[in-house]
């Protein structure tokens, strides 16, 4: 790190809100000065009339060490000798006058460390002391994360993928990281998202509040413990993904609310300012001090920590100034729109500076909404993300899938619909946790029928989705087909793993990600029209849908037959590109998945006899409920 020394062009690029680094020149520096070993300590807070920084070096006394401001910058800055690593601080803000002075003490809002809550402080860190071992992933990660590569991400949460045996409690960073990584590379994921690991107060908000930017929660141990994890899960050749989240902060009196006695980061009239779902409070983005932060904040998980993309939480709430407010209740735009200008102005500027400076990361935008250019290039009129969560493809295919099979029929059309706009965008598709909580059910127990069609439907929705076009998430235990919704209290259930029917749609989850990693027509085109067609998707009457998959290598392509009733077709005849044998690659109905076991047999032959607009076409057995994955090759001797 630097030593916290603020330059002229430091202070133009703060004044501006174009500075990418402020994590370089604010917070707490270690650092010697005049021979004296010490801490640097630097905060923005233009409207306070006195900050001084208090700890436990100085047993907390504000007379100890007042700041001074720096010219007219807005910040303040302080040479403190003696402090070390791992002490506690925070800043003494003053403001106000008359019967109105506030004094109130303030977490660090660069701080690289924090208090385990309920305490609040913040901890000097050295951020140096780390010696990484991952160079030939970020020597590769250009390659893994292009966009032709295969992205397949298991989404977790640190606090309830497993625990420690019994006494029940969190596992560490390093405790979980060789246990995390085995578990992925068996499963055949690609990548780990974590939902929010920056410091918040609150468990029940699963780090969706965040008080800490720069500080990895101090529930699972130190900087250091976290870099581990990052560390361990790249040798094993896992990527990272972070969710962040810049829309909202809490009004937590040590965090970032009235953080100088003024809405510093905030707006100030509620009806901008306050979101009124979540009852937090929204970042004014057009705020120098709020892009200097959170800019800064992205290339510091890139820089620091070798994080390789960031999920960016509801950027649908910050596009629009009305979202969930009622009529009256917000203020348009300088036109008397209802688009956020300074949000589409922030979060292109965000992409614009973090591809830049990391050209081989990833930036996913949690965007619900039909927004246009999501994807696109900022230069050609998009907000420049590298993709889009498809929450469309979720809530039609969920809906479709929860609907019992013999109502199916006439609302195939919902299920296919996607496809009407799957290369509008470079589309994720997400099966997150936000669709097993809140009584929304698990994905099994959102499938209709008995147990045996409840499990087929759950494999039948995962191979239609690794089958379909875009890049795949699934949330922690969605691959074991838990009963009950997922609780932030609890732990996934990991002795589902031996019983036969979640044992079978795991090994069929883990499957699917061999061949879909494995093969690069299921992903080498997923955002090229070029890399899917259809053979038939009208067939309401049997609800089987069947499409092709292809890369650009000029073989054979891929067919997907799924049969989304509860009715085996015995006989049924689908159009193929030719003739020849047909070789079964995948079948969830498969005994392995714990399947009935019917299918056909390997393989079958098709005849140059045109169908569904195809060359050929061939026979198929298809159980109830299933998806057969079928390539073209040399048929089996006898």
């Amino acid at each position: 790190m630097t030593d916290g020394l603020l330059t002229d062009d430091d202070l133009q690029r703060l004044k501006e809100g174009r500075h990418s680094r402020v994590y370089h020149v604010l917070g707490a520096h270690l650092v010697k000065t005049d021979g004296a070993q010490g801490v640097r300590f630097g905060v923005v807070a233009p409207g306070a009339d006195a900050v001084s920084v208090v700890g436990d070096f100085n047993a907390w006394e504000t007379s100890a060490h007042p700041m001074a401001r720096v010219g007219e910058s807005g910040v303040w800055q302080r040479f403190v000798p003696g402090v070390e690593p791992g002490s506690l601080y925070m800043y003494r803000i003053r403001s106000g006058g008359g019967d109105a002075v506030s004094v109130v003490d303030k977490a660090d809002p660069m701080a690289f460390a924090a208090e385990l809550r309920p305490h609040t402080a913040s901890r000097v860190w050295d951020l140096s002391s780390y010696r990484w071992s991952d160079a030939s992933w970020l020597d590769e990660r250009t390659g893994r994360q292009k966009t032709t590569a295969p992205i397949s991400i298991y989404e977790v949460h640190l606090g309830s993928w497993r625990r420690a045996a019994g006494d029940g409690r969190w596992l560490s960073y390093r405790e979980v990281a060789v246990e995390l990584a085995e578990y992925l590379v068996m499963m055949g994921f690609t990548h780990v998202e974590l939902m929010p690991v920056t410091e918040h107060p609150f468990d029940a908000s699963w780090g969706y509040q965040v008080t800490g930017y720069y500080a990895p929660t101090s529930r699972f141990g130190t900087p250091d413990d976290f870099r581990y994890l990052v560390d361990t899960l790249h040798q094993a050749g896992i990527g990272v993904i972070l969710d962040w989240v810049p829309g909202h902060f809490p009004d937590d009196p040590h965090g970032l609310a009235m953080f100088d006695g003024s809405a510093l980061y905030e707006y100030a009239d509620p009806r901008q300012g306050r979101h009124p779902e979540w009852q937090t409070q929204i970042f004014d983005l057009g705020r120098p001090e709020v892009r200097n932060l959170l800019v800064s904040n992205a290339c510091f998980w890139f820089d620091c920590y070798h994080i390789d993309g960031l999920r960016v939480d509801a950027v649908a709430s910050m596009l629009y100034l009305d979202y969930a407010r009622a009529e009256g209740d917000w203020v348009p735009n300088a036109h008397g729109g209802r688009e956020n200008l300074e949000a589409v102005d922030f979060l292109r500027g965000l992409n614009e500076t973090v591809y830049r400076d990391f050209p081989d990361v990833m930036m996913f935008a949690e965007e619900s909404t039909a927004w246009p250019g999501v994807t696109r290039r900022t230069d050609q009129g998009g907000l420049g993300f590298g993709y889009k969560w498809n929450m469309g493809w979720m809530n039609d295919t969920l809906a479709f899938m929860s609907t019992a099979p013999q109502r199916r029929g006439d609302r195939v059309g919902k299920l296919t619909f996607s496809l009407t706009y799957a290369f509008a965008e470079r589309f994720l598709l997400p099966l997150s946790h936000d669709e097993v909580v809140h009584g929304k059910a698990s994905i099994v127990d959102k499938m209709p029928g008995d147990d045996w069609q409840r499990f087929a439907n759950a494999r039948l929705l995962y191979g239609y989705m690794f089958g379909h076009p875009g890049k795949k998430l699934l949330f922690m235990g969605n691959e074991l087909g838990p009963r009950r919704e997922w609780d932030h209290d609890g732990v996934v259930d990991w002795s589902l793993a031996g019983m036969a029917d979640h044992a079978g749609l795991q090994r069929w989850v883990r499957d699917l990600n061999h061949l879909y990693r494995s093969d690069a027509r299921l992903h080498a085109l997923d955002s090229e029209p070029e890399g899917f067609a259809w053979v038939d998707h009208a067939d309401g009457a049997s609800v089987v849908v069947s499409f092709l998959r292809r890369d650009r290598s000029g073989r054979a392509p891929l067919l997907f037959v799924c049969n989304f009733s509860d009715t085996a077709h015995h006989d049924y005849r689908v159009g193929v590109p030719e003739s020849g044998w047909w070789t079964e690659r995948l079948n969830s109905d498969a005994t392995w998945y714990d399947g009935s076991g019917s299918g056909n047999l390997g393989g079958v032959r098709a005849e140059s006899r045109p169908w569904h607009a195809q060359p050929g076409s061939c026979r198929l057995m298809l159980p109830p409920l299933s998806v057969l994955v079928m390539e073209p090759s040399a048929e089996p001797i006898a």
